[in-house]
């Protein structure tokens, strides 16, 4: 679908306030396997799915990270990337008080407090990905290269 019909999601504002075209897609959100139900209703491969994950340092910073939905976030490699001594997932609760959004429904787009965000680099080699747009059940298409003019995304090697 075009972004003329999208629902008024912070993250489809912050997108349209950007001038960067995408398409959607909604799903039937699954809360034990958000990436691999996506995929399969969309009819993607779960690795051009990327999620949105609220971390937060030792010292108490926030960032987000965006992985592939077939992957996961090596917090120990990260940790040592950004020079820090630990990383770990934030609360539920932090992670939709920094964003905005729901759990399950967080967007790396248009969040409450601007936070530093970080790409799985293998990301980067994938032309369009989906990606959640501020709720749940439901995805943003666009192409990675405006993901990266939005967001500024910092390249880790993360994944596990």
């Amino acid at each position: 679908m075009t972004d003329d019909k999208a629902p008024p999601t912070q993250a489809v504002a912050a997108l349209r306030k950007q001038g960067i075209e995408f398409t959607f897609h909604f799903y039937g959100y699954r809360k034990d396997a958000v990436t691999r139900a996506a995929a399969l209703e969309v009819g993607v491969d779960e690795h051009s799915v990327v999620k949105t994950l609220v971390m937060e340092t030792g010292e108490g910073d926030a960032l987000i990270v965006l992985m592939h939905g077939d992957s996961w976030v090596s917090t120990k490699s990260l940790a040592r990337q950004m020079g820090v001594k630990t990383v770990k997932p934030s609360s539920p609760k932090d992670a939709e008080r920094l964003t905005g959004y729901r759990v399950g429904g967080i967007s790396p787009f248009g969040t409450k407090m601007k936070l530093p965000v970080y790409i799985e680099e293998t990301i980067l080699d994938i032309p369009r990905i989906l990606i959640n747009g501020g709720r749940r059940g439901f995805l943003l298409e666009l192409a990675t290269q405006d993901l990266i003019k939005v967001l500024n995304p910092t390249p880790v090697n993360v994944a596990r």
